[in-house]
């Protein structure tokens, strides 16, 4: 009887934990997919305006993934995943508000507490879900956590084209409404998660001092995060301000790189018993600099949506496996390393996406420009990599 009565909040716990994964795919990329709408009547945001809206969003982030860890010791997995709940369900109300005040700096200030809200919602709940999935599936983390990113991309690939479809009719703030409502059933049943933490076994005493690998590592996912912030958060505008496309070929763009990179990261990952992880590893970033170079030059919307998925797969593969690589080398610190690397990943994220509106602003760059520039990020990424990998600790499981 006992046995029984502790499954059945476990079975109950998957699609909360799996659903808010979701929802937190469908929520993350929300100001990519609104970039048209934001830089048109009524909101008719400059370039700068647009990408400020990131900063509070990787600030908040940032903040939200290295306390995350001291949260749940505070106030258990179950709390940790509530905060990260009630963060975004603020985030999606704000969202909708501003909607209400289009065009005033109300507005504006709305949209960039939403961002705050959305960054803080990121790293709490991507922290919890993660931890929770490998606990419940504890004989299989590694594919229960392929699958849970992979809801987590999927919900960035198909999230655009829903909105566009909403926004061709004038009710963009529907989709929003909606995932609003998802993130409260979660939060709703999150008491179905309370037991789920039960699993796991006591941390060991905290280092005082991070090693310097575990540095090198998320400074390599921080370079390449802002490659993935330089595609993912400006898909959309390039295909249909610089390069004529429709809002529908814009949001087609984005959703390809993303729907494609969630595909690939599958692929990669049943694929480490053949493929030689570490050499893919270090030669990766060099598809990323040959996919910022080749679109920079590309004009045809078709051919851009097909190179958008193209760089989806060649940024699949870096940073879930750099996530492997560090926790394997700092096994008894699991929860230090996941957070400093989702952090370094969401202050990648912020520079790609914010820099790139001050750079069209008064130095007059276009994004061909700024696209065809940014394959040096991906030539320095490969210096880290190879480094890494040449002075890796466990090279031996994971020679070519």
């Amino acid at each position: 009887m006992p046995a029984a009565s502790q499954a059945s909040p476990s079975r109950l716990a998957i699609p909360v934990i799996y659903g808010a994964g979701l929802c937190q795919g469908l929520a993350f990329v929300l100001i990519p997919a609104l970039g048209n709408v934001l830089k048109s009547a009524p909101y008719s945001l400059s370039n700068g305006a647009y990408g400020t809206l990131f900063l509070p969003e990787t600030l908040g982030a940032i903040g939200s993934a290295v306390v995350a860890g001291r949260v749940a010791e505070r106030f258990g997995l179950a709390g940790l995943f509530r905060l990260g709940l009630l963060a975004n369900l603020g985030a999606l109300a704000l969202l909708m508000g501003s909607a209400l005040k289009a065009g005033s700096t109300l507005s504006y200030l709305l949209l960039l507490a939403e961002t705050a809200c959305l960054g803080m919602g990121f790293g709490l709940t991507l922290a919890a879900v993660n931890d929770a999935a490998t606990l419940l599936f504890a004989d299989r983390a590694s594919a229960a956590v392929t699958v849970l990113n992979a809801l987590i991309g999927g919900g960035t690939a198909i999230s655009p084209l829903l909105l566009d479809v909403l926004a061709a009719r004038g009710y963009w703030w529907a989709w929003p409404l909606l995932v609003f409502l998802g993130f409260a059933l979660a939060a709703a049943a999150s008491a179905t998660i309370a037991g789920v933490s039960a699993r796991g076994a006591k941390a060991p005493p905290r280092a005082t001092r991070v090693p310097a690998r575990l540095w090198w590592f998320a400074a390599a996912v921080a370079v390449y995060a802002i490659c993935e912030g330089t595609f993912g958060s400006w898909a959309s505008i390039f295909v249909h301000t610089d390069r004529g496309g429709s809002q529908a070929a814009g949001a087609w763009a984005l959703s390809a790189f993303w729907g494609a990179m969630t595909l690939a990261r599958v692929a990669f990952g049943l694929s480490t018993t053949w493929l030689a992880p570490r050499r893919v590893y270090a030669l990766s970033p060099l598809a990323i600099a040959a996919a910022f170079v080749i679109v920079s030059f590309v004009h045809g919307v078709g051919a851009l949506i097909a190179l958008f998925a193209a760089a989806g797969v060649a940024c699949s593969y870096f940073f879930p496996f750099s996530m492997s690589f560090a926790i394997e080398e700092n096994s008894a610190e699991r929860a230090r390393a996941s957070g400093l690397l989702v952090a370094a990943l969401m202050l990648g994220e912020g520079i790609g996406s914010y820099a790139l509106g001050p750079l069209q602003g008064p130095h007059r760059l276009t994004l061909s420009l700024i696209y065809r520039g940014s394959a040096l990020w991906g030539v320095a990424l490969f210096v880290i990599a190879l480094a890494l990998m040449r002075t890796s600790t466990s090279s031996a499981r994971f020679a070519a």
